[in-house]
């Protein structure tokens, strides 16, 4: 099947989602600044980045392409203040104590710009059992959290620290499949449910 949108990100686990749901996509890589703005709240941030991204992506479509270009953006919530992706193990080990033992808000905006640019933003709480120092460092040395928002992956070994899920299970690992659903629906895109649907 010939890809049906752009995907602005080089993740491959939001690939990897939207081929659950039947949608193919062709990435393209997007340069936006992800500084959090003076008094900005978490959820206004990951809408402003997830909208800034699509709208990058329809910059680096080929001339004459046309074709929706679908971003996302991402952000592990604890009292008030981002964890981002750990720059080192030191930042690492402190992501998971903070999350050890405690619950915190996982916030994924996803957003599609087409003929005119729209957004979803969806909010899941995940609670997390006691984490010791060995278990962490263990698991900082199995080279997952590198890459992830707030040192950990729900889709990896990293879910064996979860004890509740309260949310999106896909919108934890950075794209909520019922809110992307929507907003290809919108534009006439029929994702896997959606068309069997229509058929019966």
């Amino acid at each position: 099947m010939p890809p049906q949108i752009f995907l602005a990100s080089r993740s491959p686990r939001r690939r990897a989602l939207l081929h659950q749901i039947g949608i193919t996509c062709t990435p393209v890589e997007v340069d936006v600044d992800e500084s959090v703005r003076p008094r900005e709240t978490p959820a206004d941030y990951v809408v402003r980045l997830a909208l800034a991204k699509a709208r990058a992506g329809t910059e680096r479509r080929p001339a004459g392409n046309r074709m929706p270009v679908l971003a996302a953006d991402t952000a592990v919530v604890k009292g008030g203040k981002i964890l981002g992706k750990p720059v080192d193990r030191s930042q690492a080990l402190a992501m998971l104590r903070l999350l050890s033992g405690n619950t915190h808000q996982v916030l994924t905006a996803v957003a599609l710009a087409a003929e005119k640019t729209d957004s979803r933003l969806c909010a899941s709480r995940v609670s997390m059992r006691r984490i010791d120092t060995a278990e962490a460092e263990a698991y900082w040395e199995s080279g997952e959290p590198t890459d992830k928002a707030g040192g950990y992956a729900i889709q990896g070994a990293g879910a064996i620290f979860i004890s509740h899920l309260q949310g999106s299970y896909s919108g934890v690992m950075g794209l909520p499949l019922f809110e992307t659903a929507e907003l290809l629906a919108n534009v006439g895109i029929k994702v896997l449910a959606v068309a069997s649907a229509i058929e019966e």
